[in-house]
């Protein structure tokens, strides 16, 4: 596994040592980002939520974001996270790495959370046989400050599990379909 493009471009990261964490490939990452790197900049605010690896936040830091969270309730996945900025030498002030259940983690930040805190784009990626709908609707409470105005939430899931159009005030807007797996795109309405 390796670092598409931008700062830490063609740098390996470490690979998980079981086959329990599913790595999004490196083909699924360079399309997520052609749609994402647009809206990636120097103030740009980055959750990984069920990080496994860190590949996706690692990205989005390679590409220009500001801050990235990685989230997972793995302490083996944790470790593997920090292993992997260390390795690329990310500064520390960038990064948070998070050990908790993703629905948990958003209710602490619904609870305790403002606008400042909240991300720009968040990147959802649970075991596909995940139950989906409760972190989800973390993010479609009304009161919500995860999402920053603007911000875009991406549910990567089996392409057969069909996710809502709508969750309250959050719409799909796009659909990317890759083999079997499948990547939808939040906005609030």
């Amino acid at each position: 596994m390796r670092i598409i493009a931008g700062h830490y471009r063609g740098r390996n990261l470490k690979n998980p040592p079981d086959l329990r964490t599913r790595p999004t490939s490196d083909r699924l990452r360079e399309t997520l980002f052609n749609v994402l790197t647009p809206r990636i900049d120097e103030t740009t605010r980055f959750l990984d939520l069920c990080a496994g690896t860190g590949a996706i936040g690692i990205e989005a830091l390679s590409r220009g974001a500001d801050f990235a969270v990685f989230v997972d309730k793995s302490r083996k996945s944790c470790g593997l996270i920090e292993a992997n900025l260390d390795l690329l030498s990310i500064p520390e002030d960038q990064t948070e790495v998070v050990l908790a259940d993703a629905e948990e983690y958003l209710r602490r930040l619904n609870k305790n959370g403002n606008e400042e805190n909240g991300f720009d784009i968040v990147y959802f990626d649970p075991p596909y046989q995940s139950e989906y709908r409760p972190v989800l609707d973390q993010f479609a409470l009304t009161d919500s400050k995860i999402l920053r105005d603007e911000g875009i939430l991406v549910v990567e899931h089996h392409h057969k599990n069909e996710l809502p159009d709508l969750i309250w005030d959050l719409r799909r807007w796009r659909i990317l379909k890759q083999g079997d797996t499948a990547l939808s795109f939040y906005e609030r309405n």
